[in-house]
Formats: structure tokens, C-alpha cells, sequence
């Protein structure tokens, strides 16, 4: 029995989504774009999960975008390419906290699954880029998140030379946010899942659901809607019991209510 292009498993308060081509380079095929939905259905509705990591099989790539073979026939062009614009949309706008180990070359249609979460850990032997342009296409959907993440002139040499690019140079274009040797790469990654773990997921989800509404409001606007989701984090229970946990020197033990 084949094995499946996507697998998600739970450890603990973690979720883990992984790309599970790793002969392929991790390519993204259909499949998988439709069992990463269903696996951002599991994460979202179990309360056990505080965090989603996204990764890819192996050690050599992350994802290296559409699979150029399955993922593009006429037939079902439009409806991958909506499934993928979907999934993008809703991985960025995820309620939970999301971390992508990028755990080898990230590029193409990879780039939109990194850049749409929240935090991204890189090894630093990984090469990012957008290579599109090489084979007479254009990185359309995952610019929209480019541009929302890197300068523009940084991005568009980027987009139009198709070139690869270091980690180090992911990170000073604001396209990562860590990057760490390769032997430490998995414990700097459970490190941040464990932080990440033990905050309030009741004030990170209303706090991450609250600067998603307010990105496209004018400064006033923004700054009076966030005042009242301030007062909505506020009367929470984990909110009375952090400060309890501060002013009594001890460690908060968050319920999400």
C-alpha cells in the first residue's frame, strides 16, 4: 500500500504536517493539498492542539513546490490551483500558531506554505527561491504573501531572476525567521514548539484573529478595534490566571477558557 503524499500526526500539544514525497523533493501534488486541508480541519477542531508545525519528509527538501507532472494536466488545473489559493489563505490566517521546519530547500509553491505561517525555523544549509520564471511560469498566488513579507525591490529580483537564494539571505530579506546550524536544528525547533505550547492558545487565538482583521484598516480604525479585543483577552480566565501567576512568581497553567 502507497504510502500517503501528506501525513499529520499529534505529539503531545503539537501538530505536525508533513509533505511525504521526499524522493520527489517533497513536491506538492493534489492530494496533498486536499489532505492538508483535512488535516488543518483536525488541528483547528481538537483542543488538545496548541501548535501546527508544517514540514517535509526527509532531510533534503521542505517542499519544492507543484509537482510539474501530476499537479498541472488541463483537466484539473483550475480546480488545484484554487485548492492551493485556499489553502495558502487559510494556513496564513490559522487561528493556532504555526511554525514551518524548513528542514531542507523550500522553493516555488513551498515558498507559499513557508511564508503563510507565523514563525519559520531554517536549517541553515537550505535554499529558498522562486523558479518559476525558468520554466515560462510566474509565482502568482504565493506573491500575494512575497510581497506581505519582503521588501519589494528585493522581491521582485527574486521573482524575475529565478535564482536560489541561502538561508542567510532568506532571513535578511525578512523571509525567515531563524535560522540554525544543521546539528541544531531539531532542538531549536522543539524549543519553539514548547514556548509556543505553553501560552495561552485562548489569547493567541483571539490575538492572532484580531491582526488579521485589522490589516487592511486605517491607523484610527485599527487602533480602537484592537482596544476592544484587548478587553475581550482580558476577562478571560487564562488572562486572570497569567497575572495571578505573575504577581505570585510562579509558572501560569493556561486552560484556553
Amino acid at each position: 500500500m502507497a504510502e500517503q503524499d501528506l501525513i499529520y500526526r499529534v505529539d503531545g500539544p503539537v501538530a505536525f504536517v508533513t509533505i511525504n514525497r521526499a524522493p520527489a523533493r517533497n513536491a506538492i501534488t493534489p492530494e496533498a493539498v486536499g489532505l492538508f486541508h483535512a488535516a488543518l480541519d483536525q488541528a483547528q477542531a481538537d483542543p488538545l492542539v496548541r501548535v501546527v508545525c508544517v514540514t517535509g519528509a526527509g532531510d533534503k527538501a521542505f517542499c519544492s513546490g507543484a509537482d510539474l507532472g501530476g499537479g498541472m494536466q488541463d483537466a484539473g488545473r483550475r480546480s488545484h490551483f484554487d485548492n492551493y489559493a485556499r489553502l495558502i489563505s487559510r494556513l496564513a490566517e490559522f487561528p493556532k500558531p504555526t511554525v514551518a521546519r524548513v528542514n531542507g530547500h523550500c522553493l516555488a509553491g513551498g515558498t507559499g506554505f513557508m511564508l503563510a505561517c507565523d514563525i519559520v525555523v531554517a536549517k541553515a544549509s537550505a535554499q529558498f527561491g522562486t523558479p518559476e520564471v525558468n520554466v515560462g511560469l510566474f509565482p502568482m498566488m504565493i506573491g500575494a504573501l512575497i510581497f506581505r513579507n519582503v521588501p519589494r525591490k528585493k522581491a521582485m529580483e527574486m521573482i524575475l531572476l529565478g535564482q536560489r537564494l541561502t538561508a542567510a539571505q532568506a532571513l535578511e530579506m525578512g523571509m525567515v525567521t531563524r535560522v540554525v546550524a544543521d546539528a541544531d536544528f531539531d532542538a531549536e525547533v522543539a524549543a519553539v514548539l514548547a514556548a509556543l505550547a505553553a501560552k495561552s492558545p485562548i489569547g493567541l487565538r483571539l490575538g492572532k484573529q484580531a491582526f488579521a482583521a485589522v490589516e487592511q484598516m486605517q491607523l484610527a480604525e485599527a487602533v480602537r478595534y484592537l482596544a476592544g479585543q484587548l478587553l475581550e483577552v482580558a476577562g478571560t480566565q487564562d488572562a486572570r490566571e497569567g497575572i495571578t501567576a505573575f504577581l505570585e512568581k510562579r509558572t501560569p497553567q493556561f486552560k484556553g477558557e
